[in-house]
C-alpha cells in the first residue's frame, strides 16, 4: 500500500491511471474499463481537494479514508484488468476464425 501513497504527494498521477483505463476502454470497449478510469478520476479529484487543504483543513496526517480508498482502487483496477485481458482474448480468437473465411 506503501506504493499508492504516491498519489497522496502528487494526485495528479491518479489521472495518468485514470487515462490508461481510458485507452484500455477505447481498445475493447470494456465497460468496467471506463469504469477504472471514473474511479481512479474521482480519486484523483478527491486527493487533489485534499493535497490543497479544501476537505481536510485540520491535520490529515492520519488518513483514515485511504483504508476504504486502496482497496477500493486495486480491486476495480484488478478486475477492469482481468476483464480486459479476456476481452482482448475473445476478440483475438473471433479474429484468427474469421480470417480464413474472408481470404476465401
Amino acid at each position: 500500500m506503501e506504493l499508492l501513497g504516491i498519489f497522496i504527494a502528487h494526485p495528479w498521477l491518479a489521472l495518468i491511471v485514470a487515462g490508461l483505463f481510458i485507452l484500455l476502454w477505447w481498445r475493447i470497449r470494456s465497460k468496467l474499463a471506463l469504469a477504472g478510469a471514473a474511479v481512479w478520476a474521482s480519486y484523483a479529484g478527491y486527493e487533489y481537494l485534499m493535497f490543497a487543504r479544501v476537505l481536510c483543513t485540520g491535520e490529515c496526517n492520519i488518513r483514515v479514508d485511504l483504508l476504504f480508498l486502496y482497496p477500493l482502487l486495486l480491486l476495480m483496477s484488478a478486475v477492469a484488468v482481468i476483464h480486459g485481458i479476456i476481452l482482448a482474448r475473445k476478440a483475438k480468437r473471433c479474429a484468427a476464425v474469421l480470417a480464413p473465411a474472408v481470404r476465401a
